[in-house]
């Protein structure tokens, strides 16, 4: 099942996508799409709201759909998960996952304006499989209990400012926490639905120019593996979303350093999860 939301920002609605692509409004089973709904059988509510019929079907024309989850609890970044974008970065295959945290205020819609931050000369791209927590998990045993407390998955934009992450101390949360630095969405995609996640391409072009061509089963560490791992160090709560790396292709490891100025736009793709397309703006 696809759930998204829809609507002005701050005034988003819930909604289904239907496999023929219709859009039924939620609103009736739930006030929005957040850790509470998916904490308290959310989603099995909204699945048999679609299967009884009779939820209103809303016109798409000109609807904007914001991210499919409404304001996370925290957004966990897991960071050289993929080999060969550690190695185009110039740094080790790490032993054990790395670990840094973004600012849950940067999740904007999938097709919404990107603010380049003021004094910035490195703003980057990053697509990457984003894993939706649906039960509150600690100390986990093993993966196929961290299977289990997965909602779903979502498209997640990681933008990132290299001068601000790597050159100012470091600081990795300042170089990932600017202003709309997290386009989600389209959906949140169910678990059920998009199967084994180790088996997804990721894709993402800048004005047109193809620079990400990525899959998951390329990932140092799954996603079973990052959830199990996570939960012995923090409570993970429904809701949370967990940004799992970015395959090779960034702007940081490419020649010349091509990063993102005004006016330049950015497509991303996830097999199966939809697709995202942000026009860069000067903040």
């Amino acid at each position: 099942m696809k759930l998204l939301r829809v609507g002005a920002p701050g005034e988003e609605r819930p909604a289904v996508r239907t496999d023929d692509g219709r859009l039924l409004d939620l609103s009736s089973v739930t006030r929005d799409i957040d850790g509470d709904f998916l904490a308290s059988g959310g989603v099995d509510r909204a699945r048999a709201a679609v299967v009884a019929g009779g939820l209103p079907e809303l016109d798409t024309d000109g609807l904007r759909i914001g991210a499919p989850l409404a304001r996370p609890g925290k957004i966990i970044c897991v960071g050289l998960n993929y080999r060969d974008h550690a190695a185009e970065t110039g740094a080790a295959i790490p032993p054990r996952p790395v670990v840094f945290m973004k600012d849950p205020g940067t999740v904007v819609g999938p097709c919404d304006e990107v603010l380049i931050p003021r004094g910035s000369v490195k703003t980057d791209w990053e697509v990457e499989l984003a894993v939706v927590i649906g039960r509150r998990a600690r100390y986990l045993d093993g993966l196929e209990a961290a299977r289990a407390v997965i909602a779903g998955y979502a498209i997640s934009h990681d933008v990132s400012e290299r001068e601000f992450q790597l050159e100012y101390s470091p600081q990795w949360d300042l170089g990932k926490s600017c202003e709309t630095f997290n386009p989600l969405g389209p959906w949140l995609v169910t678990a059920d639905e998009v199967g084994d996640p180790q088996d997804l391409g990721l894709h993402l072009s800048v004005n047109g120019v193809k620079r990400q061509d990525g899959h998951t089963g390329d990932m140092i560490f799954s996603v079973d593996h990052m959830v199990s791992y996570l939960s012995q160090y923090m409570v993970l709560e429904p809701g949370d979303v967990i940004n799992t790396g970015t395959p090779a292709g960034v702007a940081l490891g490419l020649p010349g350093s091509p990063f993102l100025r005004p006016g330049d736009t950015v497509e991303l793709s996830v097999d199966g999860l939809g697709s995202q397309r942000q026009t860069f703006t000067q903040a």
